[in-house]
């Protein structure tokens, strides 16, 4: 299969490489060329559980000059970058392109609908953990998943044959009917984790042994769980509290993505989930004073870093 990654970042180079390895006929797209120009030069220094290897047979390069048509795009940019990044990829989506959302947080299928019609559109969740370690160098250890299933919520053959390609490659993929619960479950997740490492600079393992950071941790949860239901989507909040504990124990050193994302001075996705979920919770008269209080905090981080 020939396979587009829009955003070879942590997360991106991980699914690249991986279903490289696998096989695969796989192309890097990004804008920063430090990460790019190692990629082309040593290949992709991967590093999981399976191992320490350098992955060679990828492509990597910039949007505009990714090549023809992919059978399938996966979309892997921050949110507040999907609109400009799916512009710029015309060339990219062909008539049969399907295009696979597994970024982080809310809003992601609206705005990639408007580029590409909703019947080849495919909604995704995954929560395999990824750090980049450098330049041409990312890090996973751990386990995760993916969950996938067509936007328009219809039976087909094709999700289900990348569904296999993606499993193949080791990343522990299914076709889910219930993928909205596993996208609000992780929404849970990321909103309480991210925002509370971005906000204070703790790591994973740091979290784990502080316990008012824990129940901060479940009252989040709870806010953002509340939302979901009076979206009319069901979850279930012991099984998320349980893969918080989980991602606790298993990813010690682990730095989410919005932590990343403040110590380098970049815009963090607090818009995507945290903000998000304030939205929505005012259109459905719900109070969730944690989830808005963090979204602040992460806010003024934010600032005080663009100053400095």
């Amino acid at each position: 299969m020939n396979i587009t990654i829009l955003g070879a970042g942590a997360m991106g180079s991980l699914f690249g490489g991986l279903l490289a390895e696998s096989g695969q006929a796989v192309t890097l797209l990004d804008v920063d060329d430090t990460h790019l120009q190692a990629v082309r030069q040593h290949g992709l220094r991967l590093e999981t559980d399976a191992g320490d290897r350098q992955i060679s047979a990828l492509l990597a390069c910039r949007p505009e000059h990714a090549p023809a048509a992919a059978d399938l795009l996966i979309v892997f940019t921050k949110t507040l970058h999907t609109a400009a990044a799916m512009a710029g990829i015309g060339h990219v989506v062909g008539p049969h392109t399907r295009v696979l959302t597994l970024q982080n947080g809310l809003g992601n299928v609206e705005t990639i609908s408007r580029s590409v019609p909703m019947e080849r559109l495919i909604v995704g969740m995954t929560n395999w953990p990824a750090d980049k370690a450098g330049a041409g160098h990312v890090r996973s250890h751990g386990q995760g998943l993916v969950r996938l299933l067509a936007a328009d919520g219809r039976p087909d053959p094709a999700v289900t044959r990348i569904a296999g390609v993606l499993d193949a490659a080791g990343l522990a993929c299914a076709v889910d009917p219930q993928v909205w619960t596993s996208i609000w479950e992780k929404v849970a997740f990321n909103t309480a984790l991210n925002s509370i490492c971005a906000a204070t600079g703790c790591s994973l393992g740091r979290l784990a042994t502080t316990p008012p950071a824990l129940s901060l941790v479940g009252s989040m949860i709870d806010e953002v769980l509340a939302v979901a239901h009076a979206e009319g989507v069901e979850t279930d909040a012991a099984r998320c509290r349980a893969a918080v504990m989980r991602a606790l124990v298993e990813q010690v050193g682990h730095q989410p993505s919005m932590l990343q994302d403040v110590r380098a001075g970049r815009p963090t996705e607090v818009q995507a989930l945290n903000g998000a979920v304030v939205e929505k919770a005012r259109r459905h008269g719900l109070a969730v004073p944690h989830v808005e209080t963090l979204l602040a905090l992460v806010r003024l981080v934010e600032a005080v870093e663009a100053v400095a």
